[in-house]
């Protein structure tokens, strides 16, 4: 039998979307934001050769600076102030989240509420600035080494002067882009920082296209295997949506109440996602490996410019090492991605905390005592289902991988970046739908109390 908020949500039509005002201007916002953000992505460094920046991604081709690259939308083989995009407030969020775990003095101010989460983003802000200089400041130097050899420069004017002016470039574009998703967030639909790393995805997918059935016509990618290809992207697609639906429900018992109708028990369900970290494993060990990335590719350019030796014969072993379907790079990726599974379902479900409210509230697990027996019981199956959800994120996040560097396809197709689009557009509809419910409960309301008042009269 079909709730009352089924029926309602089952009734929502175009018609009801053009009534509601409050959320057309959030969507109107939204996608400002992001015309804003793409934008961005064609401003390059001050001081950058466009051709040699040409010849410098083409020399990075294929490695795995292009899974960045798609990340951000191609602003990063662009040079733009936005190169790196939102990757470095998301490893300050990490490392925040982790320090939070393990220093006692953060966790006491996470307990503080508003004040104390406060305090914390604004760590996680001096953490981005740092980062993004760090980065931006490897960045400069590869982009000053890079054509040395060939007596030409990928900038126009070498210098202290360039350095810094790149690194303060690189440094206000990922402070902007962190600003604007938190305006999404508040002001528009979704989550802003999902949104915008969507949106770069989004904005690279026609360019894949294009190469892939270039591929095609051209010869260098057989139909038998374009189709393929097609049929395991629409199957990966169903697969992530089915995966995403999947919960373990756990049957919830209440005391018996006298009613209407007797004595009856009240039960309920608490749904548990089988992936509740969603897409922030993925995202969080990419962006994890992207500072080691960064600085190895270019730090490597500078010492071949300038004859580093032994750090020198690191650098390319770590270059070769973190090529696509590399068994470091894979090893890597999926011991972040199960790691950050399990740290943020902790994170999200504090199974002490459920246990405890469901006492304070009479509500109890038929055959499990309340307390300490049903926190054990939350976690005993948190557990067991976190391990699908990270086995079911690693697969969907390696396979492409392997198959891109096994079957040898002259681009990047990212199982990381099709988990995200899914995710977030589910999320996005979610969020459309919750707003469309919450416009017509009020609609419903106003027709309620007008139907009052003609009846007192």
């Amino acid at each position: 039998m079909a709730s009352a908020a089924d029926n309602l949500a089952s009734s929502i039509s175009l018609s009801k979307f053009g009534k509601a005002t409050e959320l057309k201007k959030r969507l109107w916002f939204t996608l400002g934001a992001l015309i804003v953000f793409r934008m961005l992505s064609y401003v390059p460094l001050p001081g950058i050769d466009p051709t040699q920046l040409n010849l410098l991604a083409q020399q990075t081709q294929g490695g795995v600076m292009d899974f960045f690259n798609t990340f951000s939308g191609g602003a990063l083989q662009r040079m733009s102030i936005i190169a790196l995009g939102v990757m470095p407030y998301i490893t300050a969020s990490i490392v925040v989240q982790l320090a939070t775990s393990l220093s006692p003095q953060l966790a006491a101010i996470k307990k503080e509420g508003e004040s104390g989460r406060k305090r914390l983003n604004q760590y996680t802000r001096y953490g981005t600035v740092l980062l993004t200089a760090i980065q931006g400041w490897f960045i400069a130097v590869g982009l000053e080494a890079f054509g040395a050899s060939a007596g030409a420069q990928a900038v126009v004017e070498p210098g202290m002067l360039f350095r810094v002016g790149a690194v303060v470039s690189l440094i206000g574009g990922t402070m902007f882009l962190m600003w604007l998703g938190e305006q999404i967030t508040s002001r528009g639909i979704g989550n802003g920082i999902s949104l915008i790393i969507m949106a770069g995805i989004v904005a690279h997918l026609p360019t894949t296209l294009v190469q892939l059935f270039e591929g095609s016509r051209t010869g260098t990618v057989d139909p038998v295997r374009l189709l393929g290809i097609i049929a395991a992207v629409a199957g990966l697609v169903l697969f992530i949506c089915f995966m995403e639906r999947a919960q373990r429900r756990i049957l919830i018992q209440y005391p018996k109440r006298q009613t209407a109708r007797g004595v009856q028990a009240e039960r309920s369900h608490l749904p548990l996602k089988i992936n509740t970290a969603g897409v922030i494993p993925p995202i969080f060990a990419s962006s994890l490996l992207l500072m080691p990335v960064t600085i190895s590719q270019f730090a490597g350019k500078n010492m071949n410019a300038t004859g580093g030796g032994m750090w020198n014969d690191v650098m390319i072993w770590l270059n070769q090492s973190l090529q696509h379907g590399s068994p470091i790079y894979m090893t890597l990726y999926a011991a972040g991605i199960i790691f950050f599974s399990f740290f943020y379902t902790a994170v999200v479900f504090n199974p002490e905390e459920t246990a405890e409210n469901l006492k304070r509230y009479g509500g109890f697990i038929p055959g499990i005592r309340p307390g300490k027996n049903t926190e054990n019981y939350f976690d005993y199956v948190l557990t067991r289902i976190t391990v699908i959800g990270a086995a079911y994120l690693t697969i969907i996040c390696l396979l492409p991988e392997y198959l891109v560097s096994a079957l040898s396809i002259p681009f990047y197709l990212g199982g990381t970046s099709l988990l995200i689009v899914v995710n977030v557009t589910m999320d996005t509809v979610t969020q459309i739908q919750s707003h469309l419910l919450a416009h017509q409960y009020g609609d419903l309301i106003k027709k309620a109390k007008l139907k009052g008042g003609r009846v007192r009269q």
